[in-house]
């Protein structure tokens, strides 16, 4: 299915600063918009439902891949989590670019349902650093941290799948970078046929 809007997916180990990322981006960029995932876990500290999040129970989760509402799910550190199909397919058909943060197993799946999808995983600058980070949150107790570290092993190993890779050390230079593949995607020869179409026709180009 080609669609005029733009599909960015971005995917991280936990702790990396992905969600910070694309806040940051967001507020940058008005023609950039969020799908809001659902999961089965809880809120964790401010985050509101509907906002980071749509919170579910286990059991409406489950009826909703019954129903195939959802692109991809997957469960990642004994959560679902999953992406609404209609949420994403009305806003890139009417146009805008949509931005999907999700972990690298959705991103796989996703980029077989779209082959146009842009794939970018943020690296941390080292494992000491991303330790140090999770502690920081003050969100997780040190074996769910342990566990976190153990399953970042696996996720990294999973980037030289995605188009583009961020190192996130310094949060500015990341950001920079990330706004900068962005841009580069809404003027590729392909994303600017499906986009402005009618230039493209009248100049008889395909």
């Amino acid at each position: 299915m080609e669609t005029p809007g733009n599909l960015f997916v971005v995917a991280a180990p936990s702790g990396a600063g992905k969600s910070s990322l694309v806040k940051a981006l967001l507020e940058l960029d008005s023609h950039l918009k969020v799908s809001i995932s659902h999961t089965t876990r809880a809120p964790r500290g401010q985050e509101q439902h509907g906002r980071e999040y749509w919170f579910v129970s286990l059991d409406e989760f489950q009826g909703m891949v019954e129903r195939d509402e959802f692109f991809e799910w997957a469960e990642v550190h004994g959560n679902r989590y999953g992406t609404s199909r209609i949420g994403i397919e009305s806003r890139l058909m009417s146009g805008e670019d949509v931005v999907l943060e999700i972990d690298w197993q959705g991103a796989l799946q996703i980029k077989q349902l779209f082959p146009y999808a842009v794939l970018i995983f943020i690296l941390p600058p080292s494992w000491e650093e991303l330790a140090q980070r999770l502690a920081r949150r003050g969100e997780d107790p040190p074996e769910v941290i342990a566990q976190r570290m153990v399953n970042a092993r696996h996720e990294v190993a999973q980037a030289r799948h995605f188009n583009y890779v961020i190192i996130n050390g310094l949060f500015e230079t990341a950001l920079f970078d990330l706004k900068t593949v962005v841009h580069s995607q809404r003027l590729k020869y392909a994303a600017q046929r499906r986009a402005k179409s009618a230039v493209f026709t009248a100049l008889d180009l395909g």
